[in-house]
């Protein structure tokens, strides 16, 4: 039997760590074992999806050198390795789990299950669908279906027992089925959650090992649960330990840059990263900390996987970056700093926001400092303004980060068009408005452009340093987030 794993990224945000992360251990797998490793997407969230970010993923997995062997640009035998492109194989499928029983029409309406869940939480229940609808007639669901009654369809899930499996890197594993959700399977759109589809595509795919991230885990008697309704043999899982922060916490964009383009943007090198990414709890056997991806594919087995979760520490990767930037030759360094600050149309971009605003050439590079590196440490003292209070310089940032969180096209007319109707509805004067984000992104008052700027530097660049600056003005405590959240729901509902 031929070895195949697969990476199923959603298209819905920046390209995640975790995601290459979980590349790194599909493919290496699947390649010392001669086998395939599909990159399939999973595009069924119609509200979220966006193409750019499907782009984005084809663009930094192969900046990685993880490139793929079947998938929605280079085909395959299994495809279409789109979700999307594939609502007829889910519609069949689903048809076949009603009939067996495996699954349910549910007619709750939101009011209803969000009433539910309310007092579950209320009486320390766990929060999970109530089964109302496993009592409706088979036969009455179809016709209320077809009358055009709105209604998901749901996972059926034994009251009683346990799901018991054996992962690849914790061994047994015990989930009472008391914990499990009646997941919804198929949403009222008629689209399918991931955690169907991803099932079938698996099987028809021929997956036989998946690599994915721990917090799956729960997951896995849903998926085990379809897999046996249909009579299908389950891929070998194995749940990788979560990345987290040096304080133990999980690895989140609210704490730490969790964007594989933020990294690139900073100079890290595409080798250094890979390197460090599979120290991520895997070891060599020498515990070697340093060594190349061929190095890698030779030693890696799964048998060396830790449940421990590892710590994602920039300066520990900043230092083995500095082993691989030290190693290049003169000529390579040239090429890759040249290809970092200028490649692409970065420099052509550059060059016409500058030349009218320079005399002599070292006018240029003060210019544009902030965009070729890192902008310079911020304190409160930087923030004071004569129409806006530290306060108010806050939250406008805090504010801005979500606005742009939600632009689409990360251009420059998207971006102004984003922040201007966002001081509107906040009743505060453009240009004033505009005084924090200046600071923020920049270190200064005044700059280029502030949306060249921002297109230029990118969404990551961007988000980490308006978050940063948001600390050097005394952060954001768990009540003034609660009052901020209410007060945005405010605005932009």
């Amino acid at each position: 039997m031929s070895v195949r794993t697969r990476l199923a990224p959603s298209p819905t945000g920046d390209p995640h760590l975790g995601s290459a992360y979980a590349a790194l251990f599909n493919r290496a797998f699947a390649h010392q074992n001669g086998g395939e490793f599909i990159l399939r997407i999973e595009d069924t969230d119609q509200t979220r999806n966006r193409a750019e970010s499907e782009s984005a993923i084809f663009d930094v997995l192969r900046w990685l050198g993880l490139d793929w062997d079947e998938g929605p640009d280079i085909g395959g035998e299994c495809g279409p390795y789109r979700q999307s492109e594939r609502l007829a194989i889910y519609k069949e499928h689903m048809e076949q789990l009603l009939a067996s029983g495996g699954a349910f029409r549910c007619f709750c309406t939101k009011e209803r299950l969000d009433e539910m869940r309310r007092q579950q939480i209320q009486a320390g229940k766990t929060s999970k669908y109530d089964g109302k609808c496993l009592t409706v007639d088979p036969a009455e669901a179809e016709e209320r279906a077809a009358r055009g009654e709105p209604h998901v369809i749901r996972l059926r899930v034994p009251e009683e027992g346990e799901c018991r499996f054996v992962d690849g890197v914790r061994g047994d594993v015990t989930i009472p089925w008391s914990q499990v959700d009646m997941q919804v399977l198929i949403k009222s759109d008629g689209f399918p959650t991931y955690h169907f589809a991803s099932t079938v595509d698996d099987h028809l795919m021929g997956i036989t090992h998946i690599f994915r991230g721990e917090e799956w885990i729960n997951s896995f008697p849903k998926h085990q649960l379809i897999y046996q309704n249909f009579g299908w043999d389950m891929p070998k899982h194995y749940h990788l330990p979560l990345l987290r922060n040096p304080d133990q916490s999980k690895m989140s964009k609210r704490k730490n840059a969790t964007s594989i383009n933020y990294y690139r943007r900073c100079g890290f090198l595409r080798e250094s990263l890979l390197n460090y990414l599979a120290t991520m709890g895997w070891s060599m056997p020498e515990e070697r900390e340093k060594f190349s991806m061929d190095e890698f594919y030779a030693d890696f087995t799964p048998n060396r996987l830790s449940p421990r979760g590892p710590v994602f520490d920039i300066e520990k990767l900043s230092w083995l970056n500095g082993l691989y930037i030290r190693e290049l030759s003169s000529e390579e360094l040239k090429a890759r700093v040249f290809d970092w600050a200028f490649g692409g149309e970065r420099l052509d971009r550059l060059v016409s926001l500058v030349r009218e605003r320079s005399e002599r050439f070292d006018d240029l590079f003060p210019k544009v400092d902030y965009i070729l590196g890192d902008r310079v440490d911020l304190t409160e003292q930087d923030f004071e303004h004569k129409k806006l209070e530290l306060s108010d310089s806050k939250k406008v940032l805090e504010f801005v980060n979500r606005a742009l969180g939600e632009v689409e096209q990360w251009n420059r007319d998207s971006l102004y068009e984003s922040l201007n109707q966002l001081a509107g509805l906040m009743n505060v004067k453009f240009k004033d408005f505009l005084f924090p984000v200046f600071v923020a992104i920049s270190g200064r008052s005044v700059t280029l452009p502030l949306f060249d700027s921002l297109e230029l530097l990118e969404r990551d660049i961007v988000t980490i340093r308006i978050r940063s600056a948001i600390e050097a003005l005394g952060g954001i405590s768990n009540k003034e987030r609660k009052r901020l959240d209410k007060e945005w729901r405010t605005l932009v509902d």
